[in-house]
């Protein structure tokens, strides 16, 4: 059983930054892999990044590449999404996903066990 919270969300101008955290709870967190999603108000929730277990593996939704960045420190227990040039269509509810490493895919919901309860991003122009 893993869980997380999410942390580091806030109100930020266009073109600015923020560090999002996902902290977990577990000792196995390591051999788990975890994704990045997030919800616009009145859409469907969407995935960002995921980090493989071991960290080798880095994937992106097209809409952030080149800007987010997913990291992971394993002995904080800690995943992060560093988001720089901030756009108002980054203006969600940031949630982080895990689940045991395996052979499931890592971009899509279903993928995922354990959620957080998100943590809002809001983006002004």
């Amino acid at each position: 059983q893993v869980q997380l919270v999410e942390s580091g969300g806030g109100l930020v101008q266009a073109g600015g930054s923020l560090r999002l955290s996902c902290a977990a709870s577990g000792r196995t967190f390591s051999s788990y892999a975890v994704g990045w999603f997030r919800q616009a108000q009145g859409k469907e929730r969407e995935f960002v990044a995921a980090i493989s277990w071991a960290g080798g593996g880095l994937y992106y939704a097209d809409s952030v590449k080149g800007r987010f960045t997913i990291s992971r420190d394993n002995a904080k227990n800690t995943v992060y999404l560093q988001m720089n040039s901030l756009k108002p269509d980054d203006t969600a509810v940031y949630y982080c996903a895990a689940r045991p490493r395996g052979p499931r895919g890592l971009t899509a919901i279903a993928d995922y066990n354990y959620w957080g309860q998100g943590t809002q991003v809001t983006v002004s122009s």
